[in-house]
């Protein structure tokens, strides 16, 4: 693990010292759960997926011109098979 130095309000510190004595959980742990959630439903950032979608067009072959418009058919026919 990385150490890591936070500044609290008093009213966070409180808060959280009272968590950790209720849960019987540290406070450290509380806080990295607390990011955990964060990280996890945080929205994307739009234009990084953009770049990363990017990378790849265009990257491999089909052997069909009209797979842009007609995926669904051709997914159709691969399940069936």
């Amino acid at each position: 693990m990385i150490r890591t130095q936070v500044q609290l309000t008093e009213e966070q510190a409180r808060l959280l010292r009272e968590l950790s004595r209720t849960n019987r959980e540290s406070i450290a742990s509380l806080i990295r759960r607390a990011v955990n959630q964060f990280l996890m439903t945080r929205k994307p950032d739009r234009s990084a997926l953009y770049r990363q979608a990017s990378t790849i067009v265009g990257k491999y072959e089909a052997g069909a011109h009209d797979i842009s418009v007609e995926h669904d058919r051709y997914l159709e026919e691969a399940f069936r098979s």
